[in-house]
């Protein structure tokens, strides 16, 4: 069984199923991505391991401890951290209290998780005192990963985290996943650009209709010619 992993997940708003015995899961240390089509069913599948979707079967395991009946806010408490894809800065907050706002949940000092988050992002150390609202989309994207990071998540969860930025700003972005990665924290993330986030993978779940159609290691995935004829373009 993954270190985090939802399994079997039935559910959606209303009474209408949205995902279909869908099993998302990723290991310490590693990168599993979610592609798919638009309204596949990717950024519910995130949301329903994060809470924040009521499950009408199956369940969500983390570190082998049932958290199926956590809120979102418990779910932070157990370590996971998440970054939604719009709305996950607070705009006229300089940066360092944006950091400061990730570390609400923590009784000991956050000093040295901000100092490490500005080692990872160093021009968030540059415009410390910078409202986050006038930073560039692919700042306050890395503003809105070191406030999850403030938290020492165990999880990094990740909705998008390239959507609206630039191909340079992507791979930016990508390279500084792979070191969050390196650290042992888990990473779970959707994707748009598919092709380039199951380059990084260790893991890829391609969904459609909320349902689980490949699973495989990214690099796998890019190689087979159906994943790539359907859904990688080519």
């Amino acid at each position: 069984m993954s270190f985090l992993v939802g399994e079997e997940m039935t559910g959606g708003y209303g009474g209408a199923d949205i995902l279909h015995a869908c099993t998302i899961g990723v290991e310490r240390g590693e990168i599993a991505v979610i592609v798919g089509p638009n309204g596949a069913g990717k950024s519910t599948a995130m949301k329903a391991v994060f809470g924040m979707l009521p499950l009408r079967l199956g369940r969500v395991m983390l570190g082998g401890r049932d958290i199926t009946g956590l809120t979102p806010q418990e779910r932070v408490l157990a370590g996971m951290g998440f970054v939604p894809q719009t709305n996950n800065v607070f705009r006229a907050l300089t940066v360092e209290e944006n950091l400061e706002m990730g570390a609400f949940i923590r009784q000991d000092d956050a000093r040295e998780t901000m100092e490490q988050v500005f080692s990872l992002f160093p021009i968030l150390a540059e415009k410390r005192r910078q409202p986050a609202g006038e930073l560039s989309g692919g700042q306050r994207q890395q503003v809105a990963v070191g406030r999850a990071l403030m938290t020492k998540p165990q999880v990094l969860m990740l909705d998008e985290p390239t959507a609206g930025v630039s191909p340079i700003v992507m791979d930016e972005l990508f390279d500084k996943i792979l070191e969050i990665a390196a650290t042992g924290i888990a990473i779970l993330m959707v994707e748009q650009n598919a092709a380039q986030a199951l380059s990084i993978a260790h893991k890829g779940y391609v969904l459609v209709q909320g349902r689980n159609r490949f699973t495989d290691t990214g690099e796998a995935l890019l190689a087979d010619p159906e994943v790539r004829r359907s859904f990688l373009g080519g």
